[in-house]
C-alpha cells in the first residue's frame, strides 16, 4: 500500500551531504518525493512510497550521511500527493 510521509530531520544536517545522500537513498529505494534545507537548520523530507521501503528509507534518515549528526527525526503521515521523481531543493 502506497503512504507518505512528512519528515523533519534535526541536528547537523546542512552543508554535510545529507540532502545528497537522502537522494541517493530514495532513489535506491523508489521512493518519489523530495528533501530541502529549511531556514532553522534542520531538513525536511516528503517520502512517498510502499511501507516496507518507507521502513527502510526512514532507518536511513536515522543513520545519516558520513559527516551529519542526526539528533531527531519526527515525522507524521500524509495523503499521497503522487510525486514523480524524487528530488533535491
Amino acid at each position: 500500500m502506497m503512504i507518505s510521509r512528512v519528515y523533519i530531520i534535526k541536528g547537523t544536517v546542512q552543508g554535510v551531504g545529507f540532502r545528497s545522500f537522502v537522494y541517493n537513498r530514495a532513489k535506491a529505494l523508489g521512493i518519489k518525493g523530495y528533501v530541502e534545507n529549511l531556514d532553522d537548520g534542520s531538513v525536511k523530507v516528503i517520502a512517498e512510497g510502499e511501507e516496507p521501503d518507507l521502513s527502510v528509507f526512514e532507518g536511513y534518515l536515522y543513520e545519516g550521511s558520513a559527516f551529519s549528526r542526526v539528533d531527531s527525526v519526527e515525522f507524521e503521515e500524509l495523503p499521497v500527493q503522487g510525486h514523480k521523481d524524487f528530488e533535491v531543493f
